[in-house]
């Protein structure tokens, strides 16, 4: 990310990200500073949810929707998410939503839990908590992933030696690592943050 000059503003937004219709639910808790734009919490909520930003997405915040401005796609009244700062359009107690692949449908409930000065040597955005894993690409919305979760756990299953070998062998729904997500965020550290923390380090 481009280095910007951190002011008494910036705060740290602690956000807990719900994929909703998923029973047991998958969230993530992250920490992000609140003037990340949306295109740039795109890019954290793919990492930390396990995703691999292959489909389209997009933010709603109450009336308003921001996404991509892509020409080519012509889509109307979608704000460019480039160009929205998150301390901008919520506060603490707010929430909005996150779409991923149109096609499946996945939509995310983002509340924004607190609003916090960043600490010292700590490198944002980051990963506090999380539970569950991602589920597949393409498997087909909640209802298809609820349908794979049920082949895969059953072996006499029509569908169970096909469901496994789809998704490489083997899956574990209640998976998580924190360690592997915030490994996977490291590369994203907010430039200024790092300076004004002392939390910068050789790579």
């Amino acid at each position: 990310m481009a280095s910007r000059r951190v002011t008494g503003k910036t705060k740290i937004f602690e956000l807990s990200v719900v994929l909703r219709d998923v029973r047991p639910p998958v969230r993530r808790r992250l920490q992000v500073p609140g003037e990340l734009t949306l295109a740039e919490l795109h890019d954290v909520i793919q990492l930390a949810m396990g995703w691999t930003d292959c489909h389209l997405h997009e933010f709603a915040v109450g009336k308003d929707r921001y996404g991509c401005a892509d020409p080519d796609w012509g889509v109307d009244g979608v704000v460019d998410e480039a160009k929205a700062k998150l301390f901008r359009l919520v506060g603490a107690g707010e929430w909005f939503e996150y779409m991923y692949d149109f096609g499946d449908g996945w939509s995310h409930r983002i509340t924004v839990e607190k609003v916090l000065a960043p600490q010292p040597g700590i490198r944002y955005p980051r990963c506090v908590s999380g539970r569950r894993s991602c589920p597949p690409e393409d498997v087909g919305g909640p209802w298809g992933y609820g349908e794979f979760l049920t082949a895969i756990s059953d072996s006499g299953h029509a569908e169970h030696e096909q469901f496994l070998e789809w998704v490489g062998g083997g899956f574990d729904p209640d998976e998580f690592d924190l360690d592997e997500v915030n490994e996977a965020l490291e590369a994203m550290a907010w430039a200024p943050l790092l300076a004004s923390t002392g939390a910068a380090r050789s790579r």
